[in-house]
């Protein structure tokens, strides 16, 4: 019993967390709100299904995924140069050891640069890429965002029902 309550306190407190990095790009969101909801499975006081649990962790990982690969992915979409979304690339991996700026700046700068380089410095074309970049990195902040809301969702109905 009292441990059931723990549980569902720990899970509520994960699914905020996990909101949180929805938007702190150093909190994994998704899976921070999933182990909520794994916790919330394991408490009395919540009624979360087996397939309700495997259908949000295909999710979390998903959105997990495509929310790394999104700026490459625009900036591809929006006309990028194969440099432009290589850039994009260089910048992620090297912006994921720069805390939540570089990640953010790192797609939209990698792609500027690698744009430029293959433009031979056309600034037009450079900027619409670094701009794909950017672009994907707000759509995947978006989908984790409504990823995590669902969670949320889920485990306040388990809970109140």
């Amino acid at each position: 019993m009292a441990l059931s309550i723990v549980f569902s306190v720990l899970a509520g407190v994960l699914l905020l967390l996990g909101f949180l990095g929805t938007f702190v790009p150093v909190l994994p969101g998704a899976p921070l709100a999933w182990a909520g909801l794994l916790l919330a499975y394991f408490s009395e006081y919540n009624e979360i299904s087996l397939i309700v649990l495997i259908i949000t962790a295909v999710v979390a990982v998903v959105v997990s995924i495509l929310d790394n690969f999104m700026p490459v992915l625009m900036t591809n979409k929006i006309g990028g140069s194969k440099a432009a979304t290589w850039g994009a690339t260089i910048g992620l991996v090297v912006g994921l050891f720069m805390g939540p700026v570089g990640i953010i700046a790192g797609p939209f700068l990698g792609a500027l640069v690698g744009e430029l380089i293959h433009s031979g410095g056309e600034f037009g074309n450079s900027i619409k890429a670094a701009w794909g970049a950017f672009l994907g990195f707000i759509l995947g902040t978006g989908m984790k965002m409504i990823a995590v809301a669902v969670f949320i969702w889920i485990y306040l109905r388990s809970f109140f029902a």
